[in-house]
Protein backbone atom coordinates (compact mmCIF):
# COMPACT_ATOMS: atom_id res chain seq x y z
CA UNK A 1 0.00 0.00 0.00
CA UNK A 2 1.37 3.43 -0.96
CA UNK A 3 2.29 5.80 1.83
CA UNK A 4 0.16 8.90 2.03
CA UNK A 5 1.47 12.40 2.59
CA UNK A 6 -0.71 14.40 4.95
CA UNK A 7 -1.15 18.16 4.81
CA UNK A 8 -1.56 20.05 8.07
CA UNK A 9 -1.36 23.62 9.36
CA UNK A 10 1.88 22.92 11.17
CA UNK A 11 3.37 25.12 13.86
CA UNK A 12 2.91 28.85 13.51
CA UNK A 13 6.03 30.56 12.16
CA UNK A 14 5.72 32.95 15.10
CA UNK A 15 6.41 30.13 17.59
CA UNK A 16 8.38 27.64 15.45
CA UNK A 17 11.68 26.79 17.15
CA UNK A 18 13.14 25.63 13.84
CA UNK A 19 12.76 29.13 12.39
CA UNK A 20 15.13 30.50 15.02
CA UNK A 21 17.87 28.34 13.49
CA UNK A 22 17.49 29.26 9.83
CA UNK A 23 17.34 32.18 7.41
CA UNK A 24 13.80 33.19 8.38
CA UNK A 25 14.90 34.16 11.90
CA UNK A 26 15.27 37.81 10.82
CA UNK A 27 11.63 38.14 9.76
CA UNK A 28 9.15 40.03 11.89
CA UNK A 29 5.89 41.93 11.54
CA UNK A 30 4.18 41.75 8.14
CA UNK A 31 6.97 39.67 6.61
CA UNK A 32 6.64 37.00 9.28
CA UNK A 33 2.86 37.06 8.86
CA UNK A 34 3.33 36.52 5.11
CA UNK A 35 5.62 33.53 5.66
CA UNK A 36 3.12 32.03 8.07
CA UNK A 37 0.27 32.51 5.58
CA UNK A 38 1.95 31.12 2.47
CA UNK A 39 3.77 28.10 3.89
CA UNK A 40 2.32 24.66 3.15
CA UNK A 41 3.13 21.99 5.72
CA UNK A 42 3.14 18.27 4.97
CA UNK A 43 3.89 15.27 7.13
CA UNK A 44 6.01 12.61 5.42
CA UNK A 45 6.37 9.00 6.49
CA UNK A 46 9.80 7.28 6.34
CA UNK A 47 10.74 6.64 2.72
CA UNK A 48 8.43 9.25 1.23
CA UNK A 49 10.02 11.66 -1.24
CA UNK A 50 9.71 15.40 -0.65
CA UNK A 51 11.20 16.50 -3.99
CA UNK A 52 13.06 14.81 -6.83
CA UNK A 53 16.44 15.45 -8.41
CA UNK A 54 15.97 17.02 -11.84
CA UNK A 55 12.51 18.45 -11.16
CA UNK A 56 11.99 22.23 -11.58
CA UNK A 57 12.64 24.19 -8.41
CA UNK A 58 9.27 25.56 -7.34
CA UNK A 59 10.41 26.91 -3.99
CA UNK A 60 12.27 26.00 -0.80
CA UNK A 61 11.53 23.57 2.02
CA UNK A 62 12.03 23.98 5.76
CA UNK A 63 12.28 20.98 8.08
CA UNK A 64 9.99 21.76 10.99
CA UNK A 65 10.54 18.42 12.66
CA UNK A 66 12.25 15.13 11.81
CA UNK A 67 15.19 13.98 9.70
CA UNK A 68 15.45 14.12 5.91
CA UNK A 69 17.98 12.43 3.64
CA UNK A 70 19.39 14.40 0.72
CA UNK A 71 20.27 11.95 -2.07
CA UNK A 72 22.10 12.24 -5.37
CA UNK A 73 21.69 9.79 -8.23
CA UNK A 74 24.45 9.25 -10.77
CA UNK A 75 24.15 8.43 -14.46
CA UNK A 76 24.04 4.68 -13.75
CA UNK A 77 21.08 5.13 -11.39
CA UNK A 78 23.03 4.59 -8.16
CA UNK A 79 21.51 6.69 -5.37
CA UNK A 80 23.41 7.62 -2.21
CA UNK A 81 22.81 9.93 0.73
CA UNK A 82 25.15 12.92 0.63
CA UNK A 83 23.89 14.57 3.81
CA UNK A 84 21.06 14.65 6.32
CA UNK A 85 18.83 17.58 7.21
CA UNK A 86 17.22 18.11 10.60
CA UNK A 87 14.88 20.49 12.38
CA UNK A 88 15.45 24.07 11.20
CA UNK A 89 17.34 23.15 8.02
CA UNK A 90 16.35 24.68 4.67
CA UNK A 91 16.36 22.54 1.52
CA UNK A 92 16.34 23.47 -2.16
CA UNK A 93 17.65 27.00 -1.69
CA UNK A 94 20.74 26.52 -3.88
CA UNK A 95 18.60 25.42 -6.82
CA UNK A 96 16.33 28.41 -6.17
CA UNK A 97 19.16 30.95 -6.31
CA UNK A 98 20.86 29.23 -9.26
CA UNK A 99 17.60 29.15 -11.21
CA UNK A 100 18.13 25.45 -11.88
CA UNK A 101 16.27 22.18 -11.19
CA UNK A 102 16.83 20.47 -7.86
CA UNK A 103 20.28 18.87 -7.90
CA UNK A 104 19.32 16.18 -5.41
CA UNK A 105 16.28 14.38 -4.08
CA UNK A 106 15.03 14.53 -0.51
CA UNK A 107 13.13 11.84 1.36
CA UNK A 108 12.10 11.36 4.97
CA UNK A 109 14.22 9.07 7.15
CA UNK A 110 11.71 9.29 9.99
CA UNK A 111 8.27 10.83 10.34
CA UNK A 112 8.97 14.43 9.36
CA UNK A 113 6.97 17.64 9.10
CA UNK A 114 8.27 19.84 6.29
CA UNK A 115 7.02 23.27 5.22
CA UNK A 116 7.12 24.47 1.60
CA UNK A 117 7.44 28.14 0.59
CA UNK A 118 6.85 28.82 -3.11
CA UNK A 119 9.40 30.83 -5.09
CA UNK A 120 7.14 33.88 -5.57
CA UNK A 121 6.81 34.23 -1.79
CA UNK A 122 10.56 33.73 -1.32
CA UNK A 123 11.29 36.49 -3.85
CA UNK A 124 8.84 38.81 -2.15
CA UNK A 125 10.42 38.21 1.25
CA UNK A 126 13.90 38.76 -0.18
CA UNK A 127 12.75 42.07 -1.70
CA UNK A 128 11.18 43.22 1.56
CA UNK A 129 14.05 42.12 3.78
CA UNK A 130 17.50 41.90 2.10
CA UNK A 131 18.93 40.55 5.38
CA UNK A 132 17.24 37.23 4.57
CA UNK A 133 19.44 37.03 1.46
CA UNK A 134 22.51 37.67 3.58
CA UNK A 135 21.56 34.77 5.84
CA UNK A 136 21.15 32.51 2.82
CA UNK A 137 24.62 33.63 1.69
CA UNK A 138 26.01 32.67 5.11
CA UNK A 139 24.29 29.29 4.75
CA UNK A 140 25.98 28.74 1.39
CA UNK A 141 29.35 29.65 2.92
CA UNK A 142 28.82 27.14 5.74
CA UNK A 143 27.84 24.45 3.25
CA UNK A 144 31.01 25.10 1.25
CA UNK A 145 33.14 24.96 4.39
CA UNK A 146 31.53 21.66 5.45
CA UNK A 147 32.10 20.20 1.98
CA UNK A 148 35.78 21.19 2.14
CA UNK A 149 36.04 19.73 5.65
CA UNK A 150 34.51 16.46 4.42
CA UNK A 151 37.07 16.29 1.61
CA UNK A 152 39.86 16.88 4.13
CA UNK A 153 38.55 14.09 6.35
CA UNK A 154 38.32 11.73 3.39
CA UNK A 155 41.93 12.49 2.44
CA UNK A 156 43.52 12.69 5.87
CA UNK A 157 41.56 10.48 8.29
CA UNK A 158 41.61 6.68 8.25
CA UNK A 159 38.34 4.93 7.44
CA UNK A 160 37.88 3.73 11.02
CA UNK A 161 38.09 7.30 12.31
CA UNK A 162 35.58 8.47 9.69
CA UNK A 163 33.19 5.67 10.62
CA UNK A 164 33.55 6.45 14.32
CA UNK A 165 32.88 10.14 13.67
CA UNK A 166 29.70 9.31 11.73
CA UNK A 167 28.48 6.95 14.47
CA UNK A 168 29.02 9.64 17.08
CA UNK A 169 27.03 12.12 14.98
CA UNK A 170 24.19 9.61 14.54
CA UNK A 171 24.28 8.87 18.25
CA UNK A 172 23.20 12.44 19.01
CA UNK A 173 19.88 11.99 17.17
CA UNK A 174 19.29 8.27 16.94
CA UNK A 175 21.03 6.98 20.06
CA UNK A 176 19.41 5.51 23.14
CA UNK A 177 21.24 5.00 26.45
CA UNK A 178 21.28 1.44 27.76
CA UNK A 179 21.17 0.40 31.39
CA UNK A 180 24.59 -1.22 31.02
CA UNK A 181 26.11 2.17 30.24
CA UNK A 182 26.29 1.51 26.53
CA UNK A 183 24.36 3.09 23.66
CA UNK A 184 22.02 1.67 21.02
CA UNK A 185 22.01 3.54 17.70
CA UNK A 186 19.19 2.96 15.22
CA UNK A 187 20.91 3.52 11.88
CA UNK A 188 18.79 5.42 9.32
CA UNK A 189 21.40 4.57 6.66
CA UNK A 190 22.31 1.55 4.55
CA UNK A 191 25.94 0.38 4.28
CA UNK A 192 26.08 1.98 0.82
CA UNK A 193 24.85 5.30 2.27
CA UNK A 194 27.42 5.09 5.08
CA UNK A 195 30.18 4.47 2.53
CA UNK A 196 29.10 7.50 0.48
CA UNK A 197 28.96 9.75 3.53
CA UNK A 198 32.47 8.88 4.69
CA UNK A 199 33.97 8.82 1.19
CA UNK A 200 34.84 5.16 0.71
CA UNK A 201 33.50 1.92 -0.78
CA UNK A 202 30.91 -0.40 0.85
CA UNK A 203 33.44 -3.26 1.06
CA UNK A 204 35.85 -0.98 2.93
CA UNK A 205 33.05 -0.10 5.37
CA UNK A 206 32.37 -3.83 5.81
CA UNK A 207 36.02 -4.41 6.80
CA UNK A 208 35.92 -1.50 9.27
CA UNK A 209 32.69 -2.88 10.77
CA UNK A 210 34.28 -6.32 11.22
CA UNK A 211 37.31 -4.81 12.91
CA UNK A 212 35.08 -2.79 15.28
CA UNK A 213 33.21 -5.96 16.20
CA UNK A 214 36.37 -8.04 16.66
CA UNK A 215 37.86 -5.39 18.97
CA UNK A 216 34.66 -4.94 20.98
CA UNK A 217 34.16 -1.32 19.91
CA UNK A 218 30.68 -1.76 18.42
CA UNK A 219 28.35 -4.57 17.42
CA UNK A 220 26.37 -4.16 14.17
CA UNK A 221 23.09 -6.04 13.74
CA UNK A 222 21.28 -4.90 10.61
CA UNK A 223 20.28 -1.26 11.16
CA UNK A 224 21.14 -1.40 14.87
CA UNK A 225 24.51 -0.66 16.44
CA UNK A 226 25.34 -1.37 20.07
CA UNK A 227 28.26 0.64 21.46
CA UNK A 228 29.12 -0.95 24.79
CA UNK A 229 32.11 1.28 25.51
CA UNK A 230 31.85 4.86 24.24
CA UNK A 231 35.44 5.57 25.27
CA UNK A 232 36.76 3.04 22.73
CA UNK A 233 34.74 4.68 19.96
CA UNK A 234 36.00 8.13 20.92
CA UNK A 235 39.58 6.85 20.92
CA UNK A 236 39.22 6.01 17.24
CA UNK A 237 39.13 9.72 16.39
CA UNK A 238 42.74 10.07 17.51
CA UNK A 239 44.07 6.71 16.38
CA UNK A 240 46.65 6.46 13.56
CA UNK A 241 45.93 4.39 10.43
Amino acid sequence: MALKTTTAKGTSCHTCLGRTRNEWCVLEGDDLDLLNQVKICNTYQPGQTIFYQGNPCLGVYCVEEGTVAVRKTDASGRSVIVRMAHTGDTLGYRAFFAGEPYRASADALQVSRVCFVDRAAVRRLLDHNPLVGMYFLKHMARDLEEAEEAKLHAAALPVRARLAHLLLMLRERFGQALGSGGTRIELPLSRQDIAAMIGTRPETVARAVRSFEEEGIANFQGREVIVSNLELLLNELNSPE
